[in-house]
């Protein structure tokens, strides 16, 4: 299955230049974050495919005007044809904005969520907004990662762990890719078509 990964910054590839041929064979859309609404509602109406997202430490206009036809997975557990995939939205607290957490909350947040990935048998993928704490962050108080997320890891060893909140440019894909242990750990920044083997 392909799935296309978005964040962060608005892409000619995905809005003046659209070319839907280029990404036919996409079966679902994920959005990490920091994006207009208005450009998730056109990427997921080209494409004709479902679109799951968390919201960015920006993504204030989602609260009144959220993306039409996709859906918010924030705190969420969602199965996409064999998928288990679970969200959680913002950054780490740098300035008292409406979606950024200390790490104390976000850790509740994924303590909220145990019985249900205990009881499903834990999660294949998880999509986030901002990265785990040291792979791929920064060491400014916005982009730091949570260190929450390297303890979801370690319990529940999904097989991907896509995020945003971090800008980079890459010359080889690859270089988005960071292995914790059986997990791929990935910067989805501006977009990234990853291949997926499920059952």
């Amino acid at each position: 299955m392909k799935i296309l990964g978005i964040s962060d910054i608005v892409v000619p590839e995905l809005s003046e230049r659209f070319d839907s041929r280029s990404f036919d064979d996409v079966e679902l859309v994920l959005s990490c974050g920091d994006l207009p609404p208005e450009y998730l509602t056109s990427i997921r109406e080209q494409l004709d495919a479902p679109l799951y997202y968390v919201r960015g430490n920006h993504d204030i206009r989602y609260k009144s005007s959220p993306p039409v036809g996709c859906v918010n997975i924030h705190q969420r557990r969602i199965t996409f044809k064999g998928l288990r995939m679970m969200g959680l939205e913002g950054s780490r607290w740098y300035n008292g904005g409406p979606i950024q957490y200390r790490d104390y909350q976000m850790r509740q947040m994924i303590w909220r969520m145990m019985p249900g990935l205990w009881f499903s048998g834990g999660v294949d993928l998880v999509i986030t907004h901002a990265p785990p704490r040291h792979i791929h962050d920064a060491e400014d108080r916005c982009h730091r990662g949570f260190d929450s997320f390297l303890k979801l890891i370690s319990r529940f060893k999904p097989r991907y762990f896509i995020h945003g909140h971090i800008h980079a440019r890459f010359t080889d894909p690859s270089q988005r890719v960071t292995l914790v242990g059986d997990t791929r750990v990935i910067n989805t920044f501006a977009f990234h078509v990853l291949e997926v083997d499920h059952e």
